[in-house]
């Protein structure tokens, strides 16, 4: 009976174990949607105030929320990476550092590219 108790407390400890994965990469969606969400506000803000003189105004306010999408974006793959390595997932399959650095790394390399096409591209 005390093995059947421990390999009880075993499964529980493991599924904990999972649903703390999937809790940290609904965690991880979250700080990539707000990240996104700053990059559509200096999108935004940049078309709504592109008739502002001097004409660098509405690109410097994009540029500032482009800033803080980047360092949203980078936040939260040194925190997934640091979470992912302390955990170890069971029966589900998790999201890998490799897979987290990807997509952390292209939504800056994706954002750093908006902020040239805009001081670039985008007449003053």
């Amino acid at each position: 009976m005390g093995k059947d108790n421990e390999a009880l407390a075993q499964d529980r400890t493991d599924l904990a174990e999972d649903r703390t994965v999937l809790a940290h990469e609904r965690s991880f969606a979250g700080w990539v949607r707000t990240g996104m969400a700053s990059v559509g506000i200096g999108l935004g803000l940049n078309a709504l105030f592109r008739a502002l003189e001097p004409g660098w105004v509405a690109k410097a306010i994009a540029t500032g929320f482009f800033l803080i999408a980047i360092l949203i974006f980078y936040s939260a793959e040194r925190r997934a990476c640091r979470i992912i390595s302390r955990l170890e997932a069971h029966t589900v399959s998790e999201l890998g550092s490799i897979r987290i650095r990807f997509m952390s790394w292209s939504l800056v390399t994706v954002t750093v590219v908006l902020t040239g096409a805009i001081w670039l591209l985008v007449p003053v």
